[in-house]
């Protein structure tokens, strides 16, 4: 078993501060209220963090802010990307559903990648408050969080917004697809 690397150099920390510092101020409607200045401190004191955020990014997530949790005390960023994560897609929803395939297996699988940047999967809840923020997969589709009663049936859950509109759909969780990937969330 490899032990993985969550720092980054100083550098990298630079780079995704004043990324992130540039998304957050070209989109302002996702975050009205909140400060720069304090997202970024809140995220120097968070090296763990900034980790998963750096994660996120070069995965194609785009994260930015979409929240504060005044009651935890913490920022909530979400991945804003116009489509999803274009490294994140063609795999499948969970390890079961990976080892239940017999043949032409994807590479991974959501929750497992999920655990991986230690982000968590968009509920289909916080998905629709996403789209609230602006148009996201109008080309592709994202997996969300698949209540448990479903996923114990073979199923999982994916939405995307066509038409306008936000749908939510089903598939069987072994299912993938090129255009289908996933969202994160991520508390700092």
């Amino acid at each position: 078993m490899s032990i993985k690397n969550n720092e980054l150099s100083q550098e990298q920390r630079k780079d995704l501060l004043q990324t992130l510092k540039t998304r957050f101020e070209n989109n302002m409607n996702r975050h009205e209220g909140i400060e720069w200045a304090k997202v970024q401190a809140k995220l120097e004191a968070s090296v763990e963090k900034l980790w998963s955020l750096h994660e996120m990014e070069i995965t194609g997530g785009e994260p930015d802010v979409v929240g504060y949790d005044q009651q935890n005390d913490e920022y909530i960023f979400y991945d804003c990307s116009p489509e999803s994560p274009s490294g994140r897609r063609s795999v499948c929803y969970d390890r079961e559903a990976l080892e239940s395939r017999k043949k032409n297996k994807p590479e991974n699988n959501v929750m497992d990648m999920a655990t991986d940047m230690e982000i968590e999967l968009l509920t289909e809840e916080e998905y629709r408050e996403l789209q609230k923020l602006g148009q996201f997969d109008r080309k592709t589709s994202s997996w969300v969080k698949t209540p448990d009663h479903i996923r114990k049936l073979g199923g999982a859950i994916f939405c995307d917004r066509r038409y306008d509109t936000v749908f939510m759909y089903h598939n069987g969780a072994d299912s993938y697809y090129a255009a289908r990937g996933f969202r994160g969330s991520l508390r700092v």
